[in-house]
């Protein structure tokens, strides 16, 4: 598959998820996320989130939780619900920004489960915008933000008004409604 390579080799996609588009590249790819974040001109500090079709897609970033902290993430996916989780050692830098925990969620939206599905690999998600504008609704607005810089996946966003809601499983505080 051609986008997979073009992933692999550090591209940035944009891609429609439940409320926006959304910007997005392969999580263990430290020139990519680099890019991602100079793209935005978003600070490093605030961490990426990832999104997959399962939880196993997820894994690889995250260290083992209980069984009850399963069971209670598994409830609310796949959903617009994202967890601050225990980041595993596997994790760059820029994906969590510094800290020891990562944000993931397991996406209810059909083209990007597909999307993940069928490159095998979780993805980075976040809005597809400049830092602190309004998030991309439609391709055209991708290209018109970012031009040859990202490729675009067209496709429907989903019907949410809002972000999905995060939630730190550690304490349980709702981070964004």
């Amino acid at each position: 598959m051609r986008l997979a390579a073009y992933l692999k080799r550090g591209g940035v996609i944009a891609y429609p998820t439940e409320s926006c588009y959304g910007l997005g590249c392969d999580p263990r790819n430290s020139l990519a996320l680099k890019r991602l974040i100079r793209m935005k001109g978003r600070s490093a500090a605030k961490g990426l989130l990832l999104i997959a079709d399962h939880f196993k897609r997820l894994q690889p970033f995250v260290r083992p939780l209980s069984a009850a902290d399963r069971m209670r993430v598994d409830r609310s996916w796949p959903g617009p619900v994202t967890w601050v989780v225990p980041a595993s050692a596997n994790c760059l830098p820029e994906l969590t920004g510094g800290r020891p925990t990562i944000a993931v969620r397991v996406t209810a939206h059909r083209g990007a489960a597909r999307l993940c599905r069928s490159l095998g690999m979780a993805l980075v998600s976040t809005s597809a915008n400049k830092s602190g504008k309004k998030p991309a609704k439609t391709a055209a607005e991708c290209r018109r933000i970012f031009g040859a810089q990202v490729y675009v996946v067209a496709g429907r966003i989903g019907q949410r008004r809002r972000p999905s809601t995060l939630i730190d499983l550690a304490t349980g505080t709702i981070l964004r409604p």
